[in-house]
Parts: structure tokens; sequence; C-alpha cells
């Protein structure tokens, strides 16, 4: 019953509102990660709904590509750094080294009426533990505005 978005869309409709949702495979900046991302095949036929989401694991993809050439885009979901699983998150102050890597490592950004959603994921790489960056996951609630 699942439907992979891999350089995909789809819509979700319901009670006659509709949210545009975009896939793309990996799509990195950074040249040591490969890019099997496709934008152009992702949005081929895409009919911009009136709120469009896009699910792309890296957050490089976002200042990259998305926000100078995809406009309709109000909201990219990523993941991938998992706030390196070390970090100093308490009230008012957030540090993980990952943020010398990442420009975005964790939590909402905003370029124009663009934003960007990084989570900092549940799961690990290399080290099997966290170390002051909680494991994450995130709840949207959308409202009519």
């Amino acid at each position: 019953g699942w439907r992979l978005l891999n350089n995909g869309h789809a819509y979700l409709e319901r009670d006659n509102q509709r949210i545009g949702l975009i896939g793309v495979e990996n799509w990195s900046a950074r040249m040591n990660f490969r890019r099997y991302g496709s934008m152009p095949e992702a949005v081929s036929d895409f009919n911009p709904a009136p709120v469009n989401i896009l699910l792309s694991h890296d957050p490089s993809h976002w200042h990259a590509e998305i926000t100078g050439e995809y406009p309709f885009v109000d909201l990219m979901l990523s993941g991938h750094t998992h706030g390196m699983q070390f970090g100093i998150e308490v009230p008012g102050f957030k540090w993980s080294p990952v943020q010398y890597v990442y420009r975005e490592w964790a939590d909402l950004y905003q370029q124009g009426r663009q934003y960007l959603y990084v989570n900092r994921g549940l799961g690990f790489i290399g080290y099997p533990g966290r170390v002051g960056i909680l494991p994450e996951i995130t709840v949207f609630e959308f409202t009519r505005g």
C-alpha cells in the first residue's frame, strides 16, 4: 500500500483541498554523496497545488537547487545530518559540529516564502548512540491560513 516517490509526485486531497507531494531520491550539494534525485523528472507534468511539499533527504539540496529554481515548493522536509548525534541543545542555545558542514542541520529555516525543516532522525551512523542531540519524531499540523 506504499507508494514511493522516487523522483515523482502525488497529491493528497481532502474536503476539496489539495496538497502536492514531491519526492526525490538522494540529491546532495556535497560531492561525497551521490546524486540520484532528479527534480525535473519529479515535477514532470506536476500541476502545483495551493501547498507543495518536497521530500528530499539531504538539506543541502534546498539552497543548491530548490530556492532558486522551484519557487512553488513551499516546504522541504529533510533529514540526513542526524545532528551529528552530538551537541548541546538547551532552551535558547543549539550547537553541534555538524553546523560547520551543513548550513541547515536541525529545525525550521525560511528563505522568502519557502521553508525547510531538517529532522534529527531516530537512528545513527557509526557510533550507536547520541550525546546531547536527542532522537526526533516531528508532527506537523496544517491549518487553513
